[in-house]
C-alpha cells in the first residue's frame, strides 16, 4: 500500500472549507428552531417533540450516505456528489422555513393537533436537517480517504476551526441584523425579519462555500484510491462483520454510552435555552413579547461565546497528548459545571462564563469520539459506512431526549426551562463518569 502524499495547508483547508457554510446552516437551525416553533404557537411542553425530526433524519440518512458513497465512483468524485446535492436542498429549504408564518396557510388544516403553518414548518425542518446531514458527512469521509496519518490531526483541527467559525457566524446573524436596524418583532405567529434575513444570507454563504470545495478538491479515481488505501470497490461491497471481541464494536459501544449522555444534554440546551434565558434574564415566557425575541437573539450571542470557548479549548486538548480519555472526561466535567450554573444566573452578560465552559465540552465532543473511533477503523474500505453508523450514537440519544423532554419539563423541572439546563449538566456529569469504560483499540 502506497503512503498517502502530504497535502499543503491550503490542500487541507480546501478539503474542509465547505464545512464552514454547512455549519452556518446547522447553527441557524440549532439556535432558532425552538424560537421559530414557539413563535408559530408551540407549547413549551411540546417543543422537544419538534426536535425529534433532526436526529431521526440524521440516523437514517448518514449511514445511507456512508454506505452508498463507499460504492460511488463517478467523474465528479466519490463523496462530493452527495455534498453538492445536500447543499442544494438545504439552500432551497433555508429560503422557505423562516417564512412558515407568512405564507397564509389556513389554520383549518389540522393534523395531530397542529395547524397547517406548523405542519409546513415541521416538513421544512425535516428537509433542512436531512440535507444538512447529506452535506456534512462527506467532509469527515474525505479526510479519512485522502489524508495520511501524520496530517490527519491537522486536517481535523482545520475542520474543527471551520466548524466553530461557521457556528459563530450563524449564531450571531439574528443579533447582527437586529443591531443594524432589521425588525426583530413581527405580528403574532410570524417570524421576525432578523431571522428570515439570517437564513437567506446563510443559504448564500453555504452554496458559495460548497462550490469552492467542489471546484478545488479532486477525489482519487478507484485505482489510485485502492493504491493508497489497500482497498477496492469489491472490498467496500463486502458486508460489515464484527471483528474480534475487544476491537471495533467494543470501541463503538463504549464511546456510544458516553455519546448518549452528551448529546441528550446538548439536545436540551438547543431546545430550552431560548425559554430559559427569556425566563431568567428577561422575566418573560411569552413568545409574542419583545423581551422574548430579545432573549432569543441573545441565545445566538451565548452560543457564539460557546463556539469561542470551543476554539480556545480545542487548542488545549492536544496538550494531553494521547491521553484522549483523560482529556475527554475533564472537558465534559467542565461543561457540566457550565450547564448547572445556568440555573442560577439572571444576568445576560454573566451567562458568558457558563457558555465558555460548555464550549470546552463541545470541543471534546467534536474531536475526541471521532479520534478514538477512527483509530479503530483506520484503513478499512468501509470507513464511510462505519462513520455513518457511528453517527447513530449522536442521533439516537437526541431522539430519546426529545421524546422524554416534555415529561421531564413537567414532572422533574416543574415547568421551569432553566431547570432543564441543570438536568443537561447532570447528564454531562454522567457522560464524564462513563469515559473510563471506553475501549481504545486500533485496527
Amino acid at each position: 500500500m502506497k503512503r498517502k502524499p502530504d497535502l499543503s495547508f491550503w490542500g487541507l483547508w480546501n478539503l474542509s472549507f465547505g464545512f464552514f457554510g454547512v455549519q452556518i446552516a446547522y447553527a441557524l437551525q440549532s439556535a432558532n428552531i425552538s424560537r421559530i416553533f414557539a413563535t408559530l404557537g408551540a407549547d413549551p411542553h411540546q417543543l422537544s417533540f419538534f426536535w425529534i425530526l433532526p436526529p431521526l433524519m440524521g440516523m437514517v440518512v448518514q449511514p445511507l450516505i456512508g454506505y452508498f458513497s463507499d460504492r460511488t465512483w463517478c467523474r465528479f468524485g466519490r463523496r462530493i456528489p452527495y455534498l453538492f446535492i445536500g447543499a442544494l436542498i438545504a439552500v432551497a429549504v433555508m429560503m422557505l422555513l423562516p417564512n412558515a408564518g407568512s405564507l397564509g396557510l389556513t389554520t383549518q388544516l389540522v393534523m395531530w393537533g397542529l395547524s397547517g403553518t406548523m405542519l409546513f414548518g415541521l416538513f421544512s425542518l425535516m428537509l433542512l436537517d436531512t440535507s444538512i446531514n447529506i452535506a456534512m458527512q462527506p467532509f469527515k469521509m474525505m479526510v479519512g480517504d485522502m489524508v495520511n496519518e501524520e496530517q490527519k490531526g491537522k486536517a481535523y483541527s482545520i475542520q474543527s476551526f471551520l466548524c466553530n467559525a461557521g457556528s459563530l457566524v450563524g449564531y450571531l446573524f439574528p443579533y447582527f441584523f437586529t443591531y443594524i436596524g432589521v425588525k426583530n418583532v413581527a405580528p403574532e405567529g410570524v417570524i421576525p425579519d432578523s431571522v428570515i434575513y439570517s437564513f437567506y444570507v446563510g443559504a448564500a454563504i453555504l452554496i458559495l462555500c460548497v462550490i469552492y470545495t467542489t471546484a478545488k478538491v479532486h477525489e482519487w479515481p478507484p485505482q489510485e484510491f485502492a493504491e493508497y488505501n489497500d482497498a477496492t470497490l469489491a472490498n467496500a461491497a463486502e458486508p460489515l462483520t464484527p471483528k474480534k471481541s475487544g476491537s471495533v464494536w467494543n470501541t463503538f459501544l463504549t464511546i456510544g454510552l458516553v455519546q448518549f449522555f452528551c448529546w441528550a444534554a446538548f439536545m436540551y440546551m438547543w431546545t430550552y435555552t431560548p425559554g430559559a434565558i427569556a425566563d431568567n434574564c428577561w422575566g418573560t415566557t411569552d413568545p409574542a413579547s419583545a423581551g422574548y425575541q430579545e432573549a432569543a437573539n441573545w441565545v445566538g450571542v451565548v452560543f457564539a461565546v460557546q463556539a469561542v470557548g470551543s476554539v480556545i479549548w480545542a487548542s488545549v486538548i492536544p496538550l494531553f497528548g494521547t491521553n484522549y480519555r483523560t482529556a475527554y472526561a475533564i472537558s465534559l466535567l467542565i461543561g457540566a459545571a457550565g450547564f448547572i450554573s445556568c440555573q442560577y444566573i439572571h444576568n445576560q452578560y454573566v451567562l458568558f462564563l457558563p457558555f465558555l465552559l460548555i464550549g470546552c465540552a463541545w470541543a471534546a465532543m467534536l474531536a475526541l469520539p471521532f479520534t478514538l473511533f477512527t483509530n479503530a477503523i483506520q484503513g478499512n474500505p468501509k470507513m464511510g459506512t462505519y462513520l455513518g453508523l457511528f453517527n447513530c450514537t449522536i442521533c439516537l440519544p437526541q431522539i430519546v431526549a426529545a421524546v422524554l423532554g416534555g415529561q421531564l419539563l413537567k414532572h422533574v423541572a416543574g415547568g421551569s426551562q432553566p431547570m432543564m439546563l441543570f438536568i443537561a449538566g447532570v447528564l454531562l456529569l454522567l457522560a464524564a463518569l462513563s469515559v473510563p469504560t471506553i475501549k481504545n483499540s486500533k485496527a
